[in-house]
């Protein structure tokens, strides 16, 4: 077949050469998985153990009860107390703490006379998820407390209204349920690129890109010779990290595991493609380098790997359509989490082909057959 002449006789070429280059081979499988290891540990939204400061000016039984609850909660760590509002707001300013807890002298007199008892919670917002979590766990405190003394005093032994939140496919709320799967689309994106983005770097260094110009191969029979090896190794790869997310994160892997690997095959056949894309354009290794990081942050911050999609402006969301990790992301979440088949996502899978297919088609377009 003229369209794919060559085809066999590069990619012995390549997996020769890349078995006897046992760094590449390290550099493919190790960094991946240390990621998704550090990564899963590291990403965590469930904020504990907030470093907290107290003034309590009130010395009460009462106060002291209501210091309890806020430290049992496992969200505020007290660290200390100060004397004044001004020690407070040092302690934050200066990063020693958080969190600060005021208590006033009246807290417990106004308590018992059936007034309203104030506590001040000062919060440093410069980190906006700790905010976030001081803010909804010291509202929560405050608002079991006033159900239960308003109980008390009316005789109403049952809340009015009661809301019985159920969550689905991830109910611990486990951070780790949600990040693993965008870090795996991030840790083979980073291996995966690269690895193709010097296919032809590497020749045009090694001054072996001559010989490959006047042999008898055809454009698309070089390029798919030169990612098959690439994604078979990319394809085990995966395979350990999947291995990993379920046994060393025990991230349940609730849907068709045919579903799973065909979508880690069209977004590796993808990334191999930009890969090969960018080896087309870069000279040497450090343009292939530097063209490879230029679409890291493009992937972390649009593809819906830390943020919604939901929320971002609209240019930066039409941008995020054209990532092939937001597809991916996706339907490892949909998949592992929520048991999502082929069927409920087919134009995911179809678009990730189609970024593929023409990726690829203008990777083998752009390959000279002579040197320029």
């Amino acid at each position: 077949m003229k369209l794919f002449r060559g085809y066999t006789a590069i990619l012995l070429k390549e997996f020769t050469t890349m078995f006897r280059d046992p760094t590449t081979l390290f550099f493919m499988f190790f960094p991946p998985v240390v990621q998704i290891i550090a990564f899963g540990y590291a990403l965590d939204n469930d904020v504990k153990h907030m470093a907290t400061v107290l003034l309590n000016e009130d010395r009460t039984v009462e106060s002291r009860q209501l210091v309890e609850k806020f430290a049992n909660t496992g969200s505020f760590r007290i660290i200390g107390e100060v004397r004044s509002v001004g020690d407070l707001e040092a302690a934050i300013r200066q990063g020693k703490a958080y969190v600060g807890l005021q208590i006033p002298p009246d807290f417990t007199r106004n308590l018992r006379a059936g007034r309203n008892a104030q506590v001040q919670v000062l919060i440093d917002g410069s980190s906006s998820t700790i905010a976030l979590q001081a803010l909804q766990t010291s509202m929560g405190i405050a608002m079991r407390e006033s159900l239960v003394m308003l109980g008390a005093a009316t005789g109403q032994r049952e809340q009015p209204v009661e809301v019985r939140p159920q969550v689905l496919y991830n109910p611990s709320m486990k951070s780790a349920n949600f990040f693993v799967p965008g870090v795996m689309g991030l840790a083979l994106q980073i291996a995966t690129v690269f690895a193709t983005a010097l296919a032809l770097v590497r020749e045009r260094e090694k001054g072996t890109l001559e010989n490959l110009l006047v042999a008898p191969l055809s454009r698309s029979g070089l390029m798919l010779g030169k990612l098959t090896p690439y994604l078979l190794m990319s394809m085990t790869m995966a395979t350990l990290i999947f291995l990993v997310a379920r046994w060393v994160f025990q991230i349940p892997i609730r849907g068709d595991l045919s579903a799973l690997f065909l979508a880690t095959f069209l977004f590796v056949f993808a990334l191999l493609s930009i890969g090969l894309l960018i080896s087309t354009r870069a000279q040497n290794h450090m343009q292939a380098l530097q063209m490879t990081m230029a679409l890291i942050l493009p992937s972390v911050f649009f593809s819906g790997f830390l943020f919604p999609r939901e929320t971002m402006p609209q240019f930066f969301y039409w941008i995020s359509t054209v990532i092939p990790a937001t597809y991916f992301i996706e339907l490892m979440r949909a998949t592992m989490l929520r048991g999502a088949t082929i069927a409920d996502y087919w134009h995911y899978y179809v678009i990730l082909a189609g970024m593929g297919v023409g990726v690829f088609a203008m990777a083998a377009a752009r390959f000279r057959t002579k040197l320029s």
